[in-house]
């Protein structure tokens, strides 16, 4: 089994290569995976999509389902909610950062356009002092040729 990472953040890879020095990390994108179709038995995409814009979703569960094996699963964290959250200053910087919430049933049709079937949900309360919003879960999996 061989795992990896994708990031389109340069500094996120390095951090990653210094945190995990034995896994491999690449640059890329969601919607454009360097990789061959089927090929993926599992992707775990944890708070990544919240950086996508809505329009840009079904495109990123699209080229899912085209690199996950048949019976390959997705696992999906984000923030739960209806609006995004724009950031202006963290850690004492300015910043312009916009994380999209989503309704849980929302991503779970959307995974479902895109031919992945959810399996799972899970939704928690947000940690308090950490967390500004509940948090979603989402188990999905690639119909099996034989389904």
């Amino acid at each position: 089994m061989s795992v990896f990472g994708v990031d389109l953040s340069t500094r996120m890879l390095e951090q990653a290569r210094r945190s995990h020095p034995g896994l491999r990390f690449v640059e890329g994108s969601m919607t454009e995976l360097d990789l061959a179709d089927g090929e993926l038995g599992g992707i775990v995409a944890w708070y990544s999509i919240i950086h996508v814009p809505p329009e840009g979703l079904p495109a990123v569960f699209e080229e899912f389902h085209r690199v996950l094996a048949p019976g390959g699963h997705v696992l999906l964290a984000f923030q739960e909610g209806e609006e995004p959250l724009h950031l202006t200053e963290a850690f004492g910087r300015s910043i312009s950062l916009v994380f999209h919430r989503r309704s849980p049933r929302t991503v779970g049709e959307l995974l479902g356009q895109a031919g992945l079937e959810p399996v799972a949900r899970q939704t928690r309360a947000p940690v308090e002092g950490v967390e500004r919003t509940p948090q979603a879960f989402l188990l999905a999996r690639k119909p099996a040729e034989s389904d």
